[in-house]
């Protein structure tokens, strides 16, 4: 079994922090197509969430959720999750 290296750890720990900080911040998400909102809105709030930067420039996040995707138009989150990225 290999040991974890402090950076493998923190990279962990601060994907952590913008998936809490997405978590946080997708309810107020500004637009997002409407069959991936509906679908997102049954999902409960175990399944995992990852955000994808997909065009920083034009704001566009890309959230999978469990099985789902919501694409969101949110300048303001970009801006955030970059901030946390450290970017």
């Amino acid at each position: 079994m290999s040991q974890a290296s402090r950076r493998s750890f923190l990279a962990v720990a601060g994907s952590g922090a913008v998936t809490t900080a997405v978590v946080a911040a997708a309810p107020s998400s500004r637009a997002a197509s409407s069959s991936a909102s509906s679908s997102a809105s049954s999902t409960t709030s175990t399944q995992p969430l990852v955000a994808h930067v997909r065009d920083a420039a034009a704001g566009t996040v890309v959230l999978y959720v469990g099985h789902d995707e919501v694409v969101v138009q949110d300048h303001d989150l970009v801006r955030r999750l970059t901030r946390a990225a450290g970017r």
